[in-house]
């Protein structure tokens, strides 16, 4: 069975997203580029991965997130086995909050 090739990234949009310099900037570019529902998801994501950074477990996030277990789940897969993003941004605010 033959797969299709793997859609190459467009490069183009994280260009974009290190052009903005505030956080109004960034959450007004990603209230254009996504749905309610894409925020929401992402958001959420996101703080399901800081409290698994944190040391919180599954239930105690489902109860602060609302997040599923698939999600959150999901997001500790990719704390665990990811490319490091979540890292390098923990990394990086807890730097930025220290000066």
């Amino acid at each position: 069975m033959n797969k299709l090739p793997k859609k190459e990234r467009y490069k183009k949009m994280y260009e974009a997203i290190l052009t903005l310099e505030t956080l109004e900037e960034a959450m007004n570019f990603f209230d254009d580029l996504c749905t309610v529902t894409e925020l929401g998801a992402m958001e959420q994501r996101y703080q399901v991965a800081e409290c698994l950074d944190r040391g919180m477990i599954y239930n105690d996030i489902l109860g602060e997130t609302g997040a599923s277990s698939a999600t959150i789940s999901r997001v500790n897969r990719s704390l665990q086995y990811g490319k490091g993003g979540y890292e390098v941004v923990f990394r990086r605010l807890e730097d930025s909050a220290e000066n």
